[in-house]
């Protein structure tokens, strides 16, 4: 037989408790009727692809499929005539290439790349790394680092996109050490597969809406952060800084710096000569005593002190830093990997600019860093 129960007793809820209540539910209804906070800003999302097969520059965001089955690619109309190609790229909102052959992973490379002030959602990185060993490596250390900017970086650290690119091809030389590279009788060899990598990965990256390419090799440790707007403020077609490689000088006891790239160069009549008398096949080589050519060279014009924008032109140009307007590209000016007019690579890539109406100017006294082994 059941009892009956007696009085029920309520126990009294404390102020606390319902405001802690109310301010849970004003919470838990915000949550549900705002929209959820946006990973991209409103500039990427007007920009991004409508599917994989858009340019590989446009930032891209996968959607949900419809019945599992993806769309057919859009078809786009780019009127280049309204991408411009200004000096003041930023004012503009012009689209840059940054495009890096790599062969190692240098942390302060990255570190540099990172600190550049140009705004990152115009900015598309391109890479390009050889299918060996230290390939490999570097390969893993990039997608590390990519992975940490751009899937947890704060909004304006990450890049519009980010393309990496595997060599189709053997590397020429088996080690990549600095005096291994610059040996004399690996130069052509050397420098054609560099040509080879470089057209590779310009041809597969460059997008419609891209205004300026800028070529950084992956061993330029140290840039001013406004090297992109910098360099582009002369609005030159080509246009160089001189590279320097910061080292301990034993004598001083102390750190000092020195000359590094010798690709950018005015040409001589004495180099002029020495190529009229070599066969089809063979190439010009600078900065080597056994091949004099007695060019003028960028690389021991550097005045400290003076203007850091002054002009030189140029009919050499190394690649450790370059920044190039897109049109020369799509003009057709490449790398050849052939001896081109006795030149190859970046050296040949002047040359070929030059023949289409496009000239080189060097920046003899605005510095950039090579990484120092």
């Amino acid at each position: 037989m059941a009892r009956p129960l007696g009085p029920v007793r309520l126990k009294r809820t404390s102020p606390g408790t319902i405001a802690v209540g109310i301010v849970l539910v004003i919470v838990i209804l915000y949550l549900l009727v705002s929209p959820s906070a946006p990973d991209f800003s409103a500039a990427r999302k007007a920009t991004a692809a409508l599917h994989p097969l858009s340019p590989p520059t446009s930032p891209f965001r996968k959607s949900s499929a419809v019945g599992g089955k993806a769309g057919p690619p859009p078809v786009t109309r780019y009127n280049l005539n309204n991408v411009t190609i200004t000096n003041d790229p930023v004012g503009n909102r012009e689209n840059v290439l940054v495009l890096t052959p790599m062969a190692r992973f240098y942390q302060e490379y990255w570190d540099n790349l990172l600190k550049l002030s140009y705004p990152h959602e115009l900015i598309t990185l391109g890479f390009i790394l050889p299918k060996t060993k230290e390939g490999n490596a570097a390969t893993i250390e990039l997608q590390k680092q990519i992975a940490k900017i751009q899937k947890h970086g704060l909004e304006k650290e990450r890049f519009k996109s980010i393309i990496i690119l595997r060599q189709d091809f053997d590397p020429p030389i088996p080690s990549q050490d600095e005096s291994e590279r610059h040996k004399m009788a690996n130069q052509k060899a050397r420098r054609a597969a560099m040509a080879k990598a470089r057209n590779s990965l310009l041809f597969t990256t460059l997008g419609p809406d891209t205004s300026w390419v800028l070529w950084l090799d992956a061993d330029i440790v140290e840039t001013p952060p406004t090297l992109i707007q910098d360099l582009a403020s002369h609005s030159k077609p080509l246009t160089v800084p001189n590279c320097f490689q910061r080292f301990y000088n034993a004598e001083k006891k102390a750190m000092d710096e020195r000359p590094y790239d010798f690709n950018n160069w005015q040409d001589s009549p004495t180099a002029q000569e020495l190529a009229s008398k070599m066969g089809k096949d063979d190439i010009l080589l600078e900065g080597y005593a056994d091949m004099a050519t007695y060019r003028a060279l960028m690389a021991y014009m550097y005045e400290a002190g003076a203007d850091i924008h002054t002009e030189v032109p140029l009919d050499g140009v190394g690649g450790t830093a370059l920044l190039v307007k897109a049109e020369v590209h799509r003009d057709g000016a490449m790398f050849p990997a052939f001896p081109f007019y006795h030149l190859i690579e970046t050296e040949g890539f002047a040359k070929m600019a030059k023949r289409l109406g496009w000239q080189a100017t060097g920046l003899p006294n605005y510095k950039v860093y090579h990484y120092n082994e």
